[in-house]
């Protein structure tokens, strides 16, 4: 794997930590403010807070292994990029559904790039797919 492949999925995966936090932190106080505006049920909104903090410990966690994964790449370690092939489908297929389902809202490209990046960053290159 090329270093710029390694540098683009540490890009990738420090872009999923700040989303992370734009998710738990920004993201919820509208949402919240939203419910609390419709007088949604308390109960509702401690479980949708639950889901949507859930979502965002996640994004960290996807953040740190992908971090940790493309270190180790440049490192010249080899770890499987599965884990990295893993998130970017994730990423992909969600960002994919949600702007169909949104009706092309382009606030879902937010999952889309970090897939994008994940997948470019996580496929073998011409070289590796030649030496197996």
């Amino acid at each position: 794997m090329s270093k710029a492949r390694a540098i683009l999925g540490i890009i990738a995966g420090f872009s999923l930590i700040l989303s992370s936090a734009a998710h738990s932190f920004l993201g919820w106080k509208q949402l919240r403010t939203q419910l609390e505006q419709v007088q949604a049920p308390s109960d509702l909104i401690l479980g949708v807070a639950i889901g949507w903090h859930f979502g965002g410990i996640a994004m960290l966690a996807f953040g740190c292994i992908m971090i940790s994964l493309f270190v180790n790449r440049l490192k010249r370690k080899n770890p499987s990029p599965f884990p990295a092939l893993v998130v970017a489908v994730a990423y992909l297929g969600f960002g994919t559904w949600a702007l169909v389902v949104s009706k092309l809202n382009p606030f879902f490209m937010v999952f889309i790039v970090p897939g994008v990046l994940l997948a470019i960053a996580a496929l073998p290159s011409t070289a590796e797919r030649h030496s197996r």
